[in-house]
């Protein structure tokens, strides 16, 4: 009796070891199963290690197509790069992007070569003006002379001169009752707009343009002016004002 009771408190601390231990093998398992179910995300995890080979191919298989289309790319500024001409030293005639060819791009030279002049005009005076005609439709108006310069940009115009100015970025064509305002200056019709290009290709833009046509239309019915004339020699004066932009601004009481 004696022997008994001195050992079974340790049969009991072996049971309770063991018993510690179990649970301790359970808690762990369950944490990675939780730990597994939530990396997979419902998928095999052990399917993607197993089909990694595959996994491999495909990503050099995109990355080759990728390969292939960097190359036609790089092929293709290449090929653009040798259509530009290489730029010289600052002042070289050969260097496209010379003194002479900015300021000639910008007006501030003066052009020459072949062209096309336009002249547009008020209908003629009369006692009795044609019947069924307001006094609107017997003048040229601002709309009429934006349409035969943007015609002519579009006709691929190289320089342009509208009356005795030559027209630079910051030109605008203003109408101020039946005259024309262009940078500061005021004029009277006849107006002319003188514009180097090819003549061929101008016209054609000329005749094309929806606005001339609609033009075109009161010149055969009230008489206004409409004149187009090919050159083979114009010469456009340079621009003599300044280049620099103006605009409005907030007084600083306001």
């Amino acid at each position: 009796m004696g022997q008994r009771a001195h050992r079974r408190p340790r049969l009991v601390a072996r049971v309770a070891a063991r018993k510690a231990a179990v649970a301790l093998v359970l808690a762990a398992g369950g944490l990675l199963f939780a730990t597994s179910a939530q990396t997979s995300q419902g998928t095999d995890l052990r399917s993607d290690t197993a089909d990694l080979p595959t996994l491999v191919r495909e990503r050099s298989q995109a990355v080759q197509a990728r390969s292939v289309q960097v190359a036609a790319l790089r092929a293709e500024v290449d090929r653009l790069s040798r259509s530009v001409p290489a730029a010289s030293a600052p002042g070289d005639p050969a260097d496209p992007l010379d003194d002479a060819a900015l300021g000639a791009a910008a007006g501030t030279t003066a052009v020459r070569g072949p062209g096309v002049t336009v002249t547009l005009d008020d209908a003629p005076r009369t006692p009795t003006p044609p019947a069924g005609a307001a006094p609107d439709d017997l003048v040229v108006h601002q709309q009429d002379v934006e349409g035969v310069v943007n015609a002519l940009w579009a006709g691929g115009a190289e320089a342009m001169m509208i009356m005795d100015q030559r027209i630079v970025s910051t030109s605008a064509v203003r109408c101020v009752g039946n005259v024309l305002v262009l940078q500061g200056r005021t004029y009277s019709p006849p107006y002319t707009i003188a514009a180097i290009g090819d003549p061929a290709r101008l016209e054609a833009a000329l005749a094309g343009s929806a606005q001339i046509s609609i033009y075109r239309q009161y010149v055969d019915a009230y008489g206004l002016g409409y004149d187009a004339a090919s050159s083979d020699d114009l010469l456009l004066g340079a621009f003599d004002g300044s280049l620099s932009l103006s605009y409005a601004r907030v007084p600083g009481a306001a």
